[in-house]
């Protein structure tokens, strides 16, 4: 089962299966905006919607807290728009 979790004192959220790391999306706090400017997941997972699922959940939790977020990796332009 994959577990994801919002990290935001690495800045991240983070997706793992059995306690290990597979996947990981990042942003940089910037001017009141987060820059999201890294996703990756491990190949060996890929393909089950991972990605998508963590540069949604950096989007969900700063719109929570009324920041706004640009998509600057080009996954996470794909996926925001």
């Amino acid at each position: 089962m994959i577990e994801y979790r919002f990290e935001p004192e690495m800045n991240r959220s983070a997706a793992y299966a059995d306690n290990e790391l597979i996947g990981i999306c990042e942003y940089v706090n910037q001017d009141g905006k987060w820059l999201i400017t890294h996703t990756e997941v491990n190949p060996e997972f890929g393909g089950q919607g991972i990605a998508r699922k963590l540069v949604l959940m950096i989007a969900k939790n700063a719109a929570e807290s009324g920041i706004e977020v640009v998509p600057i990796c080009s996954y996470a332009v794909k996926v925001l728009g």
